[in-house]
């Protein structure tokens, strides 16, 4: 059975302290059903953008957005093909029952689900059977030589069968998710798709673990924000020939940024009085949230500041501010053009 490999370091132990920290305000906090969904929604859409995006996809957070409501944009089959997929993936893992274990069947499932109708039926979900290695297309350097496929079912069940045992369940879920995050990306069990898989996993472990119940937050937004950074720390562990340690303190310091982004944005929505008893009915995205916080210090807000607060595009800041009119939180000042504005409608 597999073995993991690191040391509690005292950075590792402050960490995993702040984790559960936030963990709790954020469990026991009482947001309304209506701002639950609205986060819940943000984090599908940011978990399925920075996971593809991790791996190359051209498509903008916007964009993603977009195609998850269901609507046409104008890109490149792949790109597309590959957040869909990953929305699925994730409507998957929340569709299994509530149980510790984590089976062979569920990780090849989401490798089906990850690279359908993009690798050849015969690789989808399945564990590859050439020898591959990883390295930089621009230079052809090769950074990592994977085990051979000889070796790859015997490990994978090894992984899984240490996840599944009492000595990884002893650990906090999100060691365990570090542990099979990086073992799956060292093994590159399949012929694409690796990275995805092993993030997914990392998803599942949290969900089944009792520890992302809520599923606000996107762990894959910090890994994201630094790829050569992600990529360095993997890296790190492969010359340490598996030594985790400093792989897991990288990879919790991410956990621990994602979850205080969450826990800063519920504490504002649980601590204000005033938008409480305005938007107590009412749902408000993150982005609008973030609005009424600036107008709230600016008294004002156009447009252009939409755009530029939030990293949207005009037609989106429009859409954005009409419906927070429409629902009463904003006034609309102003007939037309640059002489339009909105303040807060309380």
């Amino acid at each position: 059975m597999f073995q993991p490999n690191f040391k509690y370091t005292n950075k590792i132990v402050r960490l995993l302290a702040r984790i559960q920290a936030a963990r709790e305000i954020i469990m026991n906090s009482s947001l309304i059903p209506a701002w639950e969904k609205e986060l819940q929604r943000e984090a599908l859409i940011k978990q399925t953008h920075h996971t593809t995006s991790i791996e190359g996809n051209q498509l903008t957070l916007e964009e993603v957005s977009l195609l998850i409501e269901g609507k046409d944009i104008l890109a490149g089959e792949k790109d597309k093909k590959e957040v869909q997929n990953y929305v699925e993936v994730l409507e998957y893992i929340d569709s299994l029952e509530e149980s510790n274990a984590i089976a062979e069947e569920i990780l090849l499932e989401i490798h089906r689900l990850t690279v359908k109708d993009i690798l050849p039926a015969t690789s989808a979900g399945n564990y590859r059977k050439v020898r591959v290695v990883v390295g930089n297309p621009k230079t052809g350097k090769i950074t990592y030589s994977p085990p051979g496929p000889e070796e790859v079912p015997f490990l994978t069940r090894s992984l899984l069968e240490w996840l599944n045992s009492e000595e990884a369940l002893d650990l906090l879920p999100a060691v365990q998710t570090g542990i099979a995050h990086y073992e799956i990306a060292r093994i590159h069990p399949f012929l694409d798709g690796n990275g995805r898989t092993a993030r997914a996993l990392s998803t599942l472990i949290l969900t089944k673990r009792g520890f992302d119940t809520k599923k606000f937050f996107a762990l894959e937004e910090y890994y994201n924000e630094d790829r050569q950074a992600y990529y360095s720390a993997l890296a790190d562990a492969d010359a340490k020939e598996g030594e985790l340690t400093g792989w897991l303190e990288y990879f919790l310091f991410g956990i621990a940024v994602e979850i205080s982004r969450v826990e800063n944005t519920v504490k504002k929505l649980s601590s204000d009085r005033s938008m409480k008893e305005k938007f107590g009915q009412i749902g408000l995205s993150r982005r609008q949230i973030k609005a009424v916080e600036y107008i709230k210090e600016k008294g004002k807000i156009t447009n252009k500041e939409y755009q530029e607060l939030c990293e949207v595009s005009a037609s989106t800041a429009k859409r954005d501010l009409q419906d927070m009119a429409d629902k009463k939180a904003l006034k609309q000042i102003g007939e037309k053009g640059q002489s339009i504005h909105y303040v807060l409608n309380f």
